[in-house]
């Protein structure tokens, strides 16, 4: 490691820059969203007119979920108008769609303590990411470098079930009917076949699994009228989407916030595709549950 070459960067401030702007500053975001460190996110909207108000910056969404990100960007320290802004802005989108899920995201070239402290208050009701975004200077090259400051609040693990929150076979037998009900004891018994000793756990939002009165939901079910939509636990790859698509597997879209691939299965489904099932399964059941944050 001795022939390594260390360049020392330099930072430099877009506000105060000649050449570079605000502008600037969004056009590079809009050629690479995952510069903010959100994941790989779409552009669904540039400089948005907002009703009696001014224009969003960036619209963007998550094409795994239904997550949007209403982004406003300042270049320099963020202040009050910025934070407002932001927020008028997000509850603007959310009220007209309220189909989606929305986040309102600060991107700025400095976050004081001070108004970090702010911002933190605000997020503990609305659901706010704070985003320094600075320039520095490597040698000839100039990168942008983002630090998240501020997350969403952390919320416990879906293995922890609220107080109240557990109910019995019945509750979900007055869900589905008795086909789908005998749809998932028979995944239970597949389920068994690579894992024994596994029983269900009947929550009011999910069915999930337990072991030895150990949770351990690297599969949870929701039993409806038609079918029961399982949701196992499996990182999500290319090769895996194809091969279900290729199976006929009537899928919803991946559940990105907790890495589960969400599946409409049916009585056929148990008969035709028994053995991709059990893959299934079996790739669930070795895949570790995502630590709290």
């Amino acid at each position: 490691m001795s022939d390594v070459r260390l360049v020392k960067a330099t930072r430099v401030s877009l506000k105060a820059h000649p050449h570079l702007n605000e502008k600037w500053l969004q056009e590079r975001i809009v050629e690479d969203p995952t510069l903010l460190g959100l994941g790989d996110l779409a552009v669904e909207d540039v400089e948005r007119r907002q009703p009696r108000a001014g224009r969003l910056d960036l619209l963007l969404s998550d094409p795994d979920s239904n997550r949007r990100y209403e982004v406003e960007i300042q270049l320099g320290a963020t202040d009050e108008a910025h934070i407002i802004r932001t927020i008028e802005y997000w509850d603007i989108e959310k009220s007209r769609y309220p189909q989606y899920e929305h986040v309102a995201v600060i991107v700025a070239e400095d976050i004081t303590s001070r108004f970090l402290n702010v911002i933190s208050l605000l997020n503990k009701t609305i659901p706010l990411i704070a985003i320094q975004m600075q320039a520095l200077q490597v040698s000839e090259v100039l990168t942008l470098h983002a630090t998240t400051v501020l997350d969403l609040t952390s919320l416990g693990t879906e293995e922890e079930d609220e107080p109240g929150q557990a109910t019995d076979r019945s509750y979900w037998v007055g869900k589905g009917t008795p086909e789908t009900i005998a749809i998932a004891d028979e995944l239970l018994e597949l389920i068994n076949e690579i894992t024994p000793g596994m029983a269900f756990k009947y929550n009011k939002f999910y069915i999930g699994l337990t072991r030895n009165g150990v949770v351990d939901n690297f599969i949870t079910l929701r039993i409806r009228k038609d079918f029961v939509l399982a949701e196992p636990r499996i990182p999500r790859t290319e090769e895996l989407t194809a091969m279900l698509d290729e199976a006929g597997v009537d899928r919803m879209d991946y559940d990105s916030q907790w890495g589960r691939y969400r599946l409409r299965l049916r009585k056929s489904d148990l008969v035709e595709r028994r053995d991709l099932l059990l893959d299934l399964i079996r790739r669930a059941s070795d895949t570790p549950a995502p630590l709290e944050t």
